[in-house]
C-alpha cells in the first residue's frame, strides 16, 4: 500500500475514526485503525466491537505492498498532529512495517496484519430511512442530555427510535428527566423500534454533514451513512420502558414564561441549593414564579421572583436545580410553557411554540419539599 496525501487532510480523517478506537483494550489491535484500499482509493476503519466508524478518502492508493494494515492509532495521529500542514508520503513494506516520509524527515513505525483486525458487520438494505445529518444532529442534541448513565439499567443508556409512515420520534430519559421528540419529516415505510447507545449517536452527530443520511437497521446493528463517513453502532437488546406512563395527561395548572429570564434565575438561585440535593422551590401565583433555595449546612439561602402569567391554584413545587436548568437550556424559544397537576407528579416543559413539522415535550420529576402534606 502506497499513497500520498496531504498531512492535514489525512489528520481530519483519522480524527473521525479515532472516535471508535478504544482507549485501552483486551485485544491491542483494536487500539489500531484500520488502512485498506477500496477499487484504488483509501478506507479507514476503526471499532471498539460496540461501534464503529469507516472514513473513505479519495486519493489513489498504489497496490504496492499489502492492501491491508492495522496502524496504531495514537502514535500515527501524534505524529500527524505535530507536523504542519505538507505533503506526506505513506508506505507499508511487506512486514508490515509503516513508514511516513515528508520533505522533513521519515517516520517509521510497526503495523499489523490488517488481516487480523475484527470485520465490522454488514447490514442488509432491508430497513432504511432517508434523512439528513441536520434532522439527525438535532435529535442528538434535543435528546442526549436526557440519557442515564446506569449501567444497571441499560436500556435507559440509549436514545430510543420509533419510526412509522407518519413521523419519527426520539425518546431519553434517566427517570429524573424525560425528552420526547416528534419529527414529522422523519418517516420510514416500515415500523421500526430500536435504542441506539448515546455514545454512538454523539458520534454520528459529530461526523454528520447536513446533507443525506441514510439509517439502516437490520440484525441488531444500525448504520448511519454520511457518504464518505459511516457509523455502525450495536442496538441496545432491551425493551425501553414505558415512558407514556409517566406523562401526566390532566395538568390544569399551566404558566407561560421568558425562557431565558427564568433560566439566569434558576441558575443564580441554585448556587445557594444543598450540595447534596441541588434542590429549589417555586412558588408559583399568578403573576410572577418565586425562585428559591437554602443550605442549611451553609447558612446560605437565595430568592428571585420572574414575572410569569400563571393560570391556575398557587402552587409550591419542587424541582432539582441541574435538571431544570438543562430542560431549559434544550428548550427553544423565546417563552416556554410549564404545565403542572400536583406537587408531586412531573412538570411538563415545552416551547410555547414549536418549529415547523417537529413537537418537542420535556418532563422533570419533582422533589419532596416539607412544604406537602
Amino acid at each position: 500500500m502506497k499513497f500520498e496525501a496531504s498531512s492535514a487532510e489525512l489528520l481530519k480523517a483519522l480524527q473521525t475514526v479515532n472516535g471508535a478506537v478504544p482507549s485501552k483494550s483486551t485485544l491491542p489491535i483494536l487500539e489500531c485503525i484500520l488502512f485498506e484500499t477500496d477499487t484504488g482509493k483509501l478506507k479507514l476503519s476503526a471499532t471498539d466491537l460496540e461501534i464503529s466508524i469507516v472514513q473513505r478518502l479519495a486519493l489513489e492508493v498504489a497496490d504496492d505492498g499489502p492492501p491491508r494494515v492495522a496502524v496504531p492509532a495514537k502514535r500515527l495521529i501524534d505524529t500527524l498532529r505535530a507536523l504542519p500542514n505538507l505533503p506526506i508520503q505513506f508506505y507499508v513494506d511487506s512486514n508490515f512495517n509503516v513508514v511516513l516520509k515528508t520533505d522533513r524527515g521519515e517516520y517509521k513505525m510497526v503495523g499489523h496484519d490488517g488481516a487480523d483486525y475484527p470485520a465490522l458487520p454488514e447490514l442488509s438494505e432491508s430497513s432504511i430511512v432517508n434523512t439528513t445529518g441536520e434532522l439527525l444532529k438535532r435529535a442528538v442534541q434535543k435528546t442526549g442530555f436526557a440519557v442515564s448513565r446506569d449501567a444497571l439499567r441499560p436500556a435507559m443508556m440509549g436514545i430510543y427510535f420509533h419510526i412509522d409512515s407518519e413521523s419519527g420520534r426520539g425518546v431519553a430519559t434517566d427517570g429524573h428527566r424525560l425528552v420526547k421528540l416528534t419529527m414529522d419529516n422523519f418517516t420510514s415505510d416500515e415500523v421500526l423500534d430500536f435504542i441506539v447507545p448515546e455514545k454512538a449517536m454523539s458520534l454520528a452527530a459529530r461526523v454528520a454533514t447536513d446533507g443525506k443520511c441514510v439509517l439502516s437497521v437490520d440484525s441488531g446493528y444500525a448504520s448511519f451513512d454520511f457518504g464518505e463517513t459511516t457509523v455502525l453502532a450495536r442496538l441496545i437488546d432491551e425493551p425501553y420502558p414505558n415512558y407514556q406512563a409517566v406523562i401526566p395527561l390532566e395538568n390544569e395548572k399551566r404558566m407561560t414564561i421568558n425562557r431565558a429570564d427564568m433560566l439566569a434565575a434558576v441558575k443564580r438561585v441554585a448556587l445557594y441549593s444543598s450540595t447534596m440535593t441541588n434542590q429549589i422551590r417555586l412558588s408559583v401565583d399568578s403573576d410572577a414564579v418565586k425562585i428559591s433555595a437554602e443550605d442549611l449546612e451553609r447558612a446560605s439561602s437565595a430568592h428571585e421572583s420572574v414575572p410569569c402569567d400563571y393560570d391556575g391554584d398557587e402552587l409550591v413545587i419542587g424541582f432539582n436545580g441541574t435538571y431544570l436548568t438543562e430542560v431549559l437550556n434544550n428548550i427553544d424559544g423565546e417563552e416556554v410553557l410549564f404545565e403542572f397537576s400536583s406537587p408531586n407528579r412531573a412538570g411538563v416543559v415545552t416551547p410555547l411554540e414549536q418549529r415547523d413539522k417537529e413537537n418537542i415535550m420535556m418532563l422533570i420529576m419533582p422533589v419532596m419539599l416539607n412544604t406537602y402534606s
